[in-house]
């Protein structure tokens, strides 16, 4: 099993401040992703905040989409294969890269907290990062939501459960 996963968090947006203990969930839910899929080494994930802005312009030019969207994966792996950080040992998955204002937006839309929406968007990257696919649809499709469910639960997020705050 991974020994450990190192996950580098940068902030590229200034719409909203990163509440506290997410950094912390987010390297809970790539770890847990790991531990699920018995991923044998340690492992290093990048993942990034970013605005509407930076990621209408990422989508457009990575899958043609000129539009927003709320997460991206860009997987460094092919086939189980990785690079190595040749100064860690630790193989490099890839990154995550995340519009904070679309996840709010979801969190509010679903009715749950920002905190599910968050580590839901890094489950189903760390999916793809490791190879998993949903986009033509069918039992490969199938295969990963139940993955994805099976992580959020452990990390005591499941679906429709509402962890949404009065104000």
């Amino acid at each position: 099993m991974a020994s450990k996963v190192k996950v580098i968090i940068t902030d590229d947006q200034q719409e909203i401040k990163i509440p506290t203990g997410i950094r912390m969930l987010l390297r809970r839910a790539c770890t847990a992703v790991l531990v699920q899929e018995k991923f044998p080494e340690t492992a290093e994930v990048s993942v990034r905040f970013i605005d509407d802005i930076i990621m209408q312009s990422l989508n457009k030019a990575h899958r043609g989409i000129d539009d927003t969207t709320d997460v991206l994966s860009f997987p460094l792996g092919e086939n189980g294969i990785f690079d190595k950080n040749l100064s860690t040992g630790a193989l490099v998955l890839g990154d995550i890269v995340i519009s904070l204002p679309r996840a709010l937006h979801q969190a509010k839309l679903y009715g749950h907290t920002l905190q599910r929406e968050l580590a839901f968007l890094t489950v189903h990257s760390m999916m793809h990062l490791l190879g998993y696919h949903h986009e033509s649809g069918g039992l490969e499709s199938v295969r990963m939501r139940e993955k994805e469910e099976a992580v959020l639960v452990k990390l005591g997020l499941p679906r429709g459960h509402n962890y949404t705050l009065e104000e």
